[in-house]
């Protein structure tokens, strides 16, 4: 309780009727004047910046009892009116943000379906997002197989090239750990992994006019300029749907790493170039190789 209240109840108390008595009590001018002091200190100590709240002034304490009476009953009145706190019915508070967790909650709740072959993770996982994301698994794979397939063609005992071979089998395993990284995304957000068929891919790369080496190597080029535009595509694609979440894995995962494997085969290719298709051709071969151990 108001610790003003109680304090004005019992200075009250004095100034009421006794019982069985109809005259009121009277106070001499040194009780009214200890009165007026009690009343001064205790409102300064306890509850000082709400005495503004006083409907009259202490000096009119008198020692006229029932003017007293009159006197106290107002303040009594006014001590047990309680100040409305200026947050209470202000359901923005201090920091202005709604927050009703059971409403809320009640809400999220319908979100999490009952079917057994629903998944319970996803949210905010368009469709449209769930289909691109399995084509470009499907294209991880297939840029993975033909990678693969000259990893075989130049590790063959004619042709020899060790530093190709490993090159394009570290390529391939880079495509399908791409390949990997969407479909633990594609489970992370609720969707479903659709694997689709793989185009066999050729396997002879021998050109007449620019030689092996070098027909790999533009071959490569396309393939990682492909792999960039299905990115973009893909990112479109999340970005139309806005889901935040799906641009930032493919910025953060693929997007700037494609750039760097662009510039770095359109190095190869020149190179390859330059040195034509002869002798030149095994020192590539040779650099290629004293990388990947070196990466190893």
């Amino acid at each position: 309780m108001n610790a003003k209240y109680i304090f004005a109840k019992s200075i009250y108390a004095k100034c009421t009727p006794h019982e069985n008595k109809s005259s009121y009590k009277t106070l001499s001018s040194s009780s009214v004047l200890s009165l007026q002091l009690s009343l001064s200190l205790s409102l300064s100590l306890s509850l000082h910046h709400d005495s503004k709240d006083l409907s009259f002034p202490l000096s009119s304490l008198s020692s006229s009892s029932h003017n007293n009476h009159l006197l106290l009953s107002q303040l009594l009145s006014s001590f047990s009116k309680k100040k409305p706190n200026k947050w209470a019915h202000n359901s923005h508070g201090r920091s202005g943000v709604v927050f009703q967790p059971f409403e809320e909650l009640r809400q999220d709740l319908n979100l999490v379906p009952s079917v057994p072959d629903q998944s319970l993770a996803r949210q905010k996982f368009a469709g449209d997002c769930e289909a691109a994301i399995n084509e470009q698994i499907n294209v991880e794979y297939n840029i993975s197989y033909i990678y693969h397939a000259m990893y075989a063609y130049f590790d063959r005992d004619n042709i020899a090239l060790r530093g190709l071979a490993h090159f394009f089998k570290e390529s391939s395993y880079e495509e399908r750990d791409h390949a990997q990284k969407f479909m633990e995304y594609q489970n992370k957000r609720g969707g479903r992994v659709k694997l689709q068929s793989i185009l066999m891919p050729s396997s002879e790369f021998d050109h007449p006019e620019k030689g092996d080496a070098l027909y790999a190597m533009e071959l490569a080029l396309s393939l990682e300029k492909v792999t960039n535009q299905k990115l973009i595509n893909l990112r479109n694609v999340a970005e139309q749907s806005n889901d935040i979440q799906m641009v930032d894995f493919v910025d953060s995962n693929f997007l700037a790493e494609q750039v760097e494997s662009i510039k770095k085969i359109s190095e190869y290719v020149a190179q390859l170039r330059r040195v034509g298709k002869g002798h030149g051709v095994w020192h590539f071969d040779q650099m290629l190789l004293h990388e990947g151990d070196g990466a190893a």
